[in-house]
């Protein structure tokens, strides 16, 4: 027996177990299928199911309240004709005992018959009181006032007979109308005590009222709670196509997109996984491209380029003043051609989103010296000054990107400077942003171009004495690295005197790093 009672109490605490277990399957198993419908459909369901509680709370608060102020009505209308009746049995009895009195001492008949005409009132107001009220006390005394009524009737009839005689006595009739006020005193009180517990029905009532639109009103948060349920079911997906939209805006496109939910968002995500696959199969022809055809290109124009300093030297003879000229116009076209494959490199580091997310510990005084380094030789032709006050500031981001920006930023700045002028690079971190401010005293950019140096391919106005055109890719190359590095750029120019043009660039990531 204690086996199979032991056998039992397992089995028990078994269905235990697994009965949560099974709530918890089917709750998951309905979340699913909820998120797995159309949009409209998931729009449609989470209207109805919030204003279905709205609706509901509202008719049962407005059948509530509809029958507690009928309720509510009935006991005033109560309450107003006891109070009537009560005000007609006091005036009745005045005015019959005056009635009655009066004719004690007068014997005119006139009075007699308006007594008879009061009491027959008073007797009709008692009956009527009698059949609505449900009080079994004020019953019993409106009864008792009846009785009295009918005793004094009988007396006063019989005056008729005797009308001389002391047996209706005036303190006699007095002493009568006593008893019927002493009646009529309970019923008052009775009454009363009826009208302040109608009072408290009625109080309790609109108490009752209040507590009903209350009890209507916390359904408030609970169709709030749906209507955020739903309203997560929808924009999750949503938020999910923004982050790989703006992968894709980024350049990543290693990342398959999946995304999983309403039709309308396996589509778009189907879409968009096609998109990124030949997007990036465009991108590796690009960059393959571009590394073969520099490469190419790179290989004979060394040949050119050191032919020509041969022939511009003198070394292999002397050159008359014709040839002089076409040796440095061959030598400017090559220096040309060689920034061209250099500026098509840099853009090949825009195109590759390989190395998007190599980040690593930058100090921006370090990458900036070394780009210094590398301009050494245009810095000391133009006998400029370069100032900064970096002030030990680092950043998590891509060397090689950022490398690329400061020496596209200072080309510009060193090409457009004139001579014996400085350059000026200015750092500001506020909540680990940067705000890089690079200042020249070139001429300025007119308004007019403003909007256009951004362009790929687009040259500007050359500035005096330059033997090198640009590529015009630089600050196109600097627009698109900043974009994927969640930077901006930002120029401001000054044509007037002082002239001079400042770029703002913006980089995240940013902080103080004291190495001592």
């Amino acid at each position: 027996m204690k086996h199979i009672q032991l056998s039992k109490s397992a089995q028990a605490l078994r269905r235990q177990s697994l009965f949560p277990r099974g709530i918890r399957a089917f709750i998951f198993s309905k979340f699913f299928r909820i998120e797995t419908l159309s949009i409209k459909k998931l729009t449609l369901l989470g209207f109805t199911l919030v204003a279905l509680p709205l609706v509901l709370a509202l008719l049962y608060s407005a059948v509530q309240v509809d029958l507690l102020s009928k309720q509510g009505a009935n006991a005033i209308f109560d309450v107003a004709r006891l109070i009537k009746s009560n005000r007609e049995i006091n005036e009745s009895l005045r005015k019959m005992e005056r009635f009655a009195s009066q004719y004690v001492v007068l014997k005119d008949e006139t009075l007699k018959e308006q007594f008879l005409s009061r009491q027959q009132h008073l007797q009709t107001v008692l009956a009527q009181q009698s059949r609505d009220n449900q009080d079994l006390v004020l019953t019993s005394e409106v009864n008792a006032l009846s009785l009295a009524l009918e005793n004094i009737h009988r007396s006063f009839l019989t005056e008729k007979r005797n009308i001389s005689s002391d047996e209706l006595a005036l303190e006699q009739l007095q002493q009568e109308f006593k008893h019927l006020a002493a009646i009529t005193h309970k019923i008052n009180q009775r009454s009363n005590k009826l009208i302040d517990l109608q009072a408290t029905y009625i109080k309790s009532s609109a108490e009752e009222v209040s507590n009903v639109i209350l009890k209507g009103l916390v359904i408030i948060p609970v169709t709030l709670l749906i209507a955020g349920f739903f309203i997560f079911l929808i924009t999750k997906p949503m938020k999910l196509l923004t982050r790989k939209i703006q992968r894709l805006e980024q350049g990543d496109f290693e990342q398959k997109i999946i995304l999983k939910g309403s039709p309308e968002i396996r589509e778009i995500a189907e879409a968009l996984e096609v998109m990124r696959t030949r997007l990036h199969a465009l991108e590796l022809q690009k960059s393959s491209f571009i590394r073969h055809i520099s490469h190419e290109l790179k290989t004979p124009l060394a040949a050119i380029r050191e032919g020509t300093e041969l022939l511009y030297d003198n070394s292999v003879g002397e050159l008359n003043d014709g040839q002089q000229e076409i040796c440095h116009i061959i030598k400017n076209s090559v220096q040309r051609l060689q920034r061209l494959i250099e500026d098509l490199l840099d853009f090949n580091i825009v195109l590759d989103s390989t190395s998007l997310q190599d980040s690593e510990k930058v100090s921006l005084e370090q990458l900036l010296g070394k780009v210094l380094q590398e301009r050494k030789l245009d810095i000391k032709r133009k006998q400029l000054k370069v100032e900064q006050a970096l002030g030990g500031i680092y950043l998590h981001t891509n060397a090689k990107q950022l490398q690329v920006i400061l020496d596209n930023l200072l080309s510009n700045a060193i090409k457009y400077s004139p001579v014996n002028a400085s350059i000026t690079f200015d750092g500001e971190l506020q909540a680990s942003q940067l705000t890089l401010t690079i200042t020249d005293q070139g001429p300025g950019i007119a308004s007019d171009i403003e909007q256009k140096i951004f362009d790929a391919f687009y040259q500007g106005p050359a500035p005096e004495n330059s033997q090198i055109k640009g590529s015009g890719l630089g600050l196109t190359i600097v627009q698109e690295l900043l974009m994927r590095l969640n930077g901006s750029i930002e120029l401001f120019s000054n044509t007037l005197a002082p002239s001079g043009t400042r770029v703002s660039v913006t980089l995240p990531r940013a902080y103080i790093f004291n190495e001592n």
